[in-house]
């Protein structure tokens, strides 16, 4: 097989896969939200300058975010307090609503 085909192949499946990763349900996401809301406001966008906003923020980054924040790979009190009562699809959820904003 040609090696070009075989990149183009595999860049493909790579993509797919990506994609597919953080793909949720925006209405249960938005849901969820209500939580986040006090820190990150109601639309996504913060009030505070110490808290980021989430509106429109890459899906991918998102569920990367709180997955980190749950394993303590990212270092947060509340946030690692948050994240933990999260379920994969919660998070994908959550972050298909930011993300969709």
């Amino acid at each position: 097989m040609n090696n070009k085909i075989i990149v183009l192949v595999a860049s493909s499946l790579l993509f797919l896969s990506a994609n597919t990763m953080a793909a949720g349900d925006a209405k249960a996401g938005k849901a969820k939200a209500m939580v986040c809301a006090a820190c990150h406001g109601a639309d996504g966008i913060s009030a505070i300058g110490m808290w980021p906003n989430l509106k429109g923020q890459k899906a991918d980054y998102l569920v990367k975010q709180l997955k980190d924040f749950k394993s303590g790979t990212r270092k947060d009190a509340t946030m690692k307090g948050m994240a933990a009562a999260l379920s994969d699809d919660d998070i994908a959820n959550l972050a298909a609503y930011y993300s969709g904003l």
